[in-house]
């Protein structure tokens, strides 16, 4: 076992988080990951009401006896999404922590979930939001840098950066992610002053993460190099898969903004391009050039595809061998 504030609030073996990943966090991934001894979490904004959500809780329950969480997106959506009700079904359940993410804050949730023994856990991408998160009552917060897949915000700040400032700006604890997948940058995150990490791409390429096996093909044999950063005109940068739509995104935005477009204009002719329809044809049917696939530049460090355990257990064994090599330089 590992100690850590982290470990303390949420009750697990490891501080190690698995990301509310759209659309691949659900019941046998998080599971997976609780079993293991980490803290998996499932993503709610694949659901189309709270009872949904219910039914997916109720799976993983069965899957697993350890804690798990649940993710709220704050994120703009092409829908409106039930969090009032997604927050009732999670402190219905008994879930042990809830995970937001997105542009907006969790304020509007804080009461239910402290009410509820709901600990919260805020994911950001720049510090003055983690100083945000923690006055509002958050228990912990994440913060991700530009290497992570999804969205890491609109500064282009790396990990190494944001978790060390961000330590020293908040009291509560604070998860690194962006970048890690092995025994190294999980000790270098704790270096770093983070009680714990979330890692999102490293779970995506494992036997439990219910995408298309030709993704998880091309993530075992892409390069560090192969993602590329989208959507910065709508100010809603994404880290994804270097692929043709990608590179087609890219193109319309520069187009659009050498016609001074404006921001609706922007969105209505990227909105065929990045739908949630076509990023479902990626996962779902290994379709890789259909749409737009988070992904974090640590692809480039993933070599074959693990179960969710050997992915965690092989991270934690490889910590002593690393603070070995430390010990021996000072």
């Amino acid at each position: 076992m590992i100690s850590t504030e982290i470990t303390k609030l949420l009750n697990i073996q490891y501080p190690i988080i698995q990301g509310g990943m759209v659309p691949v966090s659900d019941a046998e991934l998080a599971a997976a990951v609780s079993n293991a001894g980490g803290f998996g979490i499932i993503a709610s904004a694949v659901f189309a009401s709270g009872k949904e959500l219910r039914v997916e809780i109720e799976k993983a329950k069965k899957l697993t006896s350890k804690p798990f969480g649940v993710n709220i997106s704050l994120f703009p959506a092409a829908r409106l999404l039930p969090n009032d009700e997604f927050i009732e079904v999670c402190v219905d359940e008994g879930i042990s922590a809830v995970e937001t993410s997105g542009v907006r804050s969790p304020d509007e949730f804080v009461d239910r979930l402290k009410n509820g023994n709901v600990k919260l856990i805020h994911k950001v991408a720049e510090v003055r939001h983690a100083v945000k998160a923690e006055k509002i009552g958050a228990d912990a917060v994440a913060i991700v840098g530009v290497e992570s897949g999804g969205h890491p915000g609109l500064h282009d700040l790396t990990s190494m950066i944001l978790v060390p400032l961000a330590v020293n700006a908040v009291k509560i604890p604070v998860i690194a992610g962006g970048g890690i997948s092995d025994s190294r940058s999980f000790v270098a995150a704790l270096a770093l002053g983070a009680e714990g990490v979330v890692m999102g791409t490293r779970f995506m390429a494992t036997k439990e993460c219910n995408m298309h096996q030709k993704l998880k093909e091309w993530m075992v044999n892409a390069k560090e190099s192969d993602t590329t950063i989208v959507m910065r005109s709508i100010k809603m940068n994404t880290r994804a898969m270097e692929n043709k739509t990608a590179m087609k995104v890219l193109a319309k935005e520069q187009e659009l903004k050498q016609r001074k477009s404006s921001f609706e204009e922007v969105l209505v002719e990227l909105m065929p391009l990045i739908s949630g329809e076509q990023t479902r044809k990626v996962f779902e049917k290994g379709e890789l050039d259909a749409g737009i696939a988070a992904c974090g530049q640590v692809v480039g460090s993933i070599d074959r595809i693990s179960s969710v355990k050997d992915v965690i257990d092989n991270i934690v064994k490889g910590i002593p061998s690393v603070l070995k090599r430390i010990d021996s330089m000072v």
